[in-house]
């Protein structure tokens, strides 16, 4: 808060009452004293209350929360507008509408009829396309809810806090947050009765630089808070970021490190893959010499030719084939038998060449050369 003394409290004309038959008996704790048939406000209570309530609207606007505005009279009408605009509060300045708080759901249709309004209105607020009667009608529509809730037309929902100027003449704006149980920063006269107010502010509240001192407290308390609260959230986005970024080198690692475990894992399933590899290759060459001996040639290939024919699996012919090839075989036997026959008829002196020569085997004699001769030379002959 502001530094504040006394002194400007003084001259703003703070520590004057009402006169002392327009008072309220419970605001007799906050009175200091009476001069000139008026009651004097002791400022020391005055300036720890406004401390109080500045500690309290700044935490709540640390939280999000801001407070309405609330100040009819004439001569004040001016300092509550700047002082919310100042803050980016709302504010009801003109009028206390009866059920603002309370009945908010028609508040709001009243405030999208103004925007309507405007709309209809233009920029220029030349009401382009409308008839002029109409226009004017439209127009003093539109003034009328200016007034009333320009203050609040950007407010969604129902305000979190009330800043009253004056509870005596505010009472209904005081009840309606007293029913819906929203706390009230209030300002009180000596005429006012401080019983529903949560934050008392005893004070003058027809001085227009009182009221404007109060204001401008509660504005920069509002302020500040809303300050703190940008900063906090700008610090944890960096935290957040920080954080992230030193996640991404921890993240980093221990993908490594199941890229590694994953790699050991398929290196120890490959291991029996590369074994059988292994030995597959060690039975190739083996494999190879048994067919390169086997094709060699040697003393023993007709054996071994014949052992081979001999394991090789008999292949099952089909019966078709088997028959023709029976068939085929018995032909050829058929025309070797014939042509045996038609030889032997021809050469029947050869056959007894053969014969003599079987008898002289079987004998064991020799038959001389001479008849040999004689026997080959019949032969031609015939």
């Amino acid at each position: 808060m502001a530094v504040i003394s006394m002194k400007q409290f003084l001259a703003a004309g703070v520590h004057f009452g009402h006169q002392t038959k327009r008072w309220h008996p419970n605001m007799a704790p906050y009175i200091y004293g009476i001069k000139n048939g008026v009651h004097v406000i002791d400022l020391r209570q005055t300036l720890t209350k406004l401390k109080e309530a500045y500690e309290y609207v700044k935490a709540s606007a640390e939280e999000g929360r801001v407070p309405l505005f609330v100040g009819t009279k004439i001569q004040i009408q001016r300092i509550v507008k700047e002082e919310a605009d100042r803050c980016g509060c709302p504010y009801i300045n003109f009028r206390w509408l009866g059920g603002l708080l309370t009945n908010f759901g028609t508040v709001k249709q009243s405030i999208a009829r103004m925007k309507t309004f405007e709309e209809v209105a233009g920029e220029d607020g030349s009401y382009e396309g409308v008839i002029k009667k109409e226009a004017l009608m439209m127009e003093r529509k539109r003034v009328k809810l200016e007034r009333s809730l320009g203050g609040v037309r950007n407010m969604k929902s129902v305000p979190s806090m009330l800043f009253i100027t004056d509870c005596h003449k505010e009472q209904l704006a005081l009840k309606e947050a007293q029913k819906l149980g929203i706390p009230v920063v209030g300002i009180a006269d000596t005429n006012c009765d401080p019983t529903g107010i949560d934050f008392v502010i005893p004070g003058n509240d027809d001085s227009p630089r009182a009221v404007a001192l109060y204001a401008n407290v509660i504005a920069t308390a509002v302020m500040e808070g809303l300050a703190a609260r940008k900063q906090t959230r700008i610090e944890s986005i960096t935290e957040e970021k920080a954080a992230a970024k030193k996640a991404k080198p921890a993240a980093k690692a221990k993908e490594k490190e199941t890229d590694v475990v994953s790699e050991a894992k398929a290196e120890e399933e490959k291991k029996p893959e590369a074994k059988a590899k292994e030995k597959k290759a060690e039975e190739t060459p083996a494999k190879i010499k048994e067919e390169k001996t086997e094709a060699a040639p040697g003393p023993k290939s007709a054996e071994t030719k014949v052992a081979a024919e001999k394991a090789k699996p008999e292949v099952k012919a089909k019966p078709e084939v088997k028959a023709k090839s029976e068939a085929k075989a018995k032909e050829k036997k058929a025309e070797v038998v014939t042509e045996a026959k038609s030889a032997v008829e021809k050469t029947p002196a050869k056959k007894t060449a053969a014969t003599a020569k079987k008898a002289e085997t079987a004998s064991g004699k020799k038959v001389p050369a001479a008849k040999a001769t004689k026997a080959k030379k019949l032969e031609t002959k015939k």
